[in-house]
């Protein structure tokens, strides 16, 4: 067994349910995201953490916590929450600043690992039709710059809302779909997330009279300076020992990658 500092963790941060008096609608579905994220990342070897319904400071000072703390190859977040461009939602209705919550990871115990965030929450409130391009580039706003060697997977792009229904949401139940079928999980970060983003915006509408048609598309922050493996399945070699995702990294011609979108 690995101990606690040879463990890949994953953090996940499920608001579902608002205080009282917050002018927030009950998340329906959350609960869903959250039960099949921790079945699916325990079964691939990660330590998971579920916080449920937590206030904005307590996300602030868990993830302060969390960055602290030793991880072996790769930490991974999941926030799941109602969201503007650039924050998130406690449950008390105050805003979670993203930049705040990267900055954390900026320091020398998260140095060299890998690090993902996949923000699933709102970025505004318009609607997407579905327009096809011939490519898309976007240019984030300085002050989500995040720490080297660090992704983040927001379910939709900037200004738009991200759906999700009573039985969750359609970019994480994208996510666990894909690492559940046969060869997803031994893919390479960023090709992993490309597929994520072709499952989204291709065989997802919406439905009903509100949002009949509208499409969402996720889009990627990457920081990355290398290829990375975090969900491929441990296997034994030779000699018996289990190889890690680290053993899998690419470090010949390595140099920093662009921040994209995919």
């Amino acid at each position: 067994m690995d101990g606690p500092e040879e463990c890949n963790r994953a953090v996940l941060v499920s608001v579902a349910t608002f205080d009282s008096g917050v002018p927030l609608e009950k998340r329906s579905g959350a609960n869903r995201d959250a039960k099949k994220l921790h079945r699916i990342l325990t079964k691939l070897g990660y330590k998971v953490e579920l916080h449920m319904d937590p206030s904005s400071k307590e996300i602030y000072n868990l993830f302060s916590e969390e960055s602290r703390r030793p991880v072996k190859d790769c930490f991974l977040a999941v926030l799941s929450s109602h969201g503007e461009e650039g924050c998130v939602f406690g449950s008390d209705g105050k805003p979670v600043r993203l930049s705040r919550v990267f900055t954390y990871f900026d320091n020398e115990c998260m140095e060299k690992k890998t690090k993902l965030f996949l923000i699933q929450a709102c970025r505004g409130g318009a609607l997407d039709d579905g327009v096809e391009v011939d490519s898309s580039v976007s240019r984030f706003p300085p002050y989500l710059s995040v720490p080297v060697d660090t992704a983040v997977m927001f379910a939709t792009s900037p200004g738009y809302g991200a759906f999700m229904n009573l039985t969750g949401s359609v970019f994480l139940q994208s996510f666990c779909s894909l690492l559940e079928e046969q060869g997803h999980s031994n893919l390479e970060l960023t090709k992993l997330m490309t597929r994520l983003s072709h499952r989204v915006a291709y065989t997802f509408e919406a439905k009903g009279r509100k949002y009949d048609g509208k499409k969402e598309m996720p889009c990627l922050l990457t920081r990355l300076t290398r290829d990375v493996f975090p969900f491929a399945e441990t296997e034994k070699d030779r000699n018996g020992e289990r190889m890690s995702a680290t053993s899998l990294v690419v470090s010949q011609n390595v140099r920093q990658r662009i921040v994209s979108l995919s």
